[in-house]
């Protein structure tokens, strides 16, 4: 299966990242790509970009190198209700809104704790995709946030670098959403989560592992661009 868009990635925006749009943008469209969403993360990461930064997104263009830029954030989860680091007046002007844990900004807890908090956020109406859900440093209840996935309608990530570089003894939880997904039917986005320009489309990894569960394709929302355009506009206002 091919993938035509990477819906995770990050620029120098992010302060752990290394990489322009500009790059990215260049790389993209020399691998084939036709749609890249910029997701740098949200302002409560340390040395994330301060929330102007998304207001101002209106700044990049539409298409780069021929590839079209959907200007987005990967939010960070701040607190067990689930809320997100940037106000909704903002994350209503963004054309996607990934959602994920991480160590510094969100409280650790038990599995029964963690499950809800991530199926909080889902239920924000501007979340679009929960990121690296198989995260090991936060167990959750999969087959509970894969039904809250459907139900809320909001697409889970396999995430190629928690399968490579980052988030060490993610793969057998992976493994275990991607079998409760193909069973729920629940909406997949495949994700290089690069922070280097060379990594955007990088899915060698992720692909591997959902081949084994033979998702047909229109579950897996970045295999078409008229998935992923599906997906965004379901939110009846918000302008893609």
């Amino acid at each position: 299966m091919q993938c035509i868009a990477d819906l995770h990635i990050h620029t120098v925006a992010s302060g752990h990242a290394y990489s322009t749009v500009r790059e990215i943008a260049a790389v993209a469209a020399d691998k084939g790509l036709k749609l890249i969403a910029i997701t740098d993360h949200g302002p409560k990461m340390p040395g994330g970009p301060h929330p102007y930064h998304f207001g101002n997104l209106a700044a990049v263009p539409d298409y780069i190198s021929g590839v079209r830029v959907l200007k987005g954030m990967e939010a960070n989860v701040i607190d067990r209700e689930g809320t997100l680091d940037l106000e909704e007046q903002r994350l209503a002007r963004l054309n996607i809104v990934l959602a994920g844990l991480h160590t510094v900004c969100s409280p650790h807890g038990s599995v029964a704790e963690n499950t809800a908090m991530m199926i909080r956020a889902m239920q924000n109406p501007w979340v679009d995709a929960i990121v690296h859900p198989g995260n090991p440093e936060y167990p959750v209840d999969y087959e509970k946030v894969v039904q809250a996935a459907v139900e809320y309608d909001v697409a889970l990530e396999i995430n190629n670098s928690s399968l490579t570089i980052s988030r060490k003894g993610s793969q057998p939880n992976c493994e275990q959403i991607a079998a409760l997904m193909k069973q729920y039917g629940a909406k997949l986005i495949i994700g290089s989560d690069s922070h280097y320009c060379e990594t955007v489309g990088e899915f060698t990894a992720a692909l591997a592992l959902i081949a084994k569960y033979n998702f047909p394709p229109e579950q897996i929302l970045n295999s078409s661009m008229e998935q992923i355009a599906a997906h965004l506009r379901r939110r009846k206002y918000r302008v893609i």
